[in-house]
């Protein structure tokens, strides 16, 4: 009878010991994805700051054209990363969502009229963490237009006092890696659907 009841003491701590060694091996394969995935979408964040801030010069024509380099990146400018976030935030939110005036806009990049109302956006092509400027500015925008909020996109990350100072306003603070999984959403909508006989 001791033998028995030592034995099946014996089967049990292996199994408690078993199922708690496969539970830290998956919690441990979970958080290396979880690390990974991070750290793609951070070097994504960062492509999209190189990408849309592309280094320009003068060519002999005295055109601004850009800095000469491998035909596998895009080159774009602070300007079209205004429309790029624009159509990511009508995808992922729904609505429409339009880039305003290059000049005389006030702060106001991008005008988002969502189903609950009006949003405003203002977008930052930036490797240096934002600070408040552009929150207060969104601010004053969506309170004179009688807006329902706003955005303040970033490629990079905000400063702490702009995290504090955004807390209460209505304005979602999104930073380069927010930015990037939003992209992604929206692309998950563009999965090809084969049409046709085959499908």
């Amino acid at each position: 009878m001791e033998i028995n009841l030592t034995i099946q003491f014996l089967i049990i701590g292996g199994l408690i010991w078993y199922i708690k060694k496969r539970s830290d091996y998956e919690a441990s394969l979970i958080a290396r994805k979880i690390e990974t995935g991070l750290n793609l979408k951070r070097t994504m964040a960062m492509g999209l700051a190189s990408r849309f801030n592309y280094p320009t010069k003068r060519n002999e024509d005295n055109e601004v054209v850009f800095e000469k380099a491998t035909n596998i990146f895009l080159k774009q400018t602070p300007y079209e990363f205004e429309k790029f976030v624009s159509e990511v935030m009508e995808k992922v939110f729904g609505g429409k969502a339009y880039t305003t005036a290059k000049s005389g806009d006030f702060g106001v990049d991008f005008e988002h009229d969502r189903e609950d109302g009006l949003y405003l956006g203002q977008v930052k092509v930036y490797k240096d963490d934002l600070d408040y400027s552009p929150i207060a500015l969104i601010h004053s925008n969506i309170v004179k237009q009688g807006a329902k909020g706003g955005y303040v996109i970033t490629t990079s990350d905000f400063t702490p006092a702009a995290k504090r100072y955004a807390k209460e306003l209505n304005i979602e603070l999104i930073d380069g890696v927010q930015l990037v999984t939003y992209w992604l959403e929206s692309m998950e909508s563009k999965v090809y659907e084969p049409k046709g006989e085959f499908a």
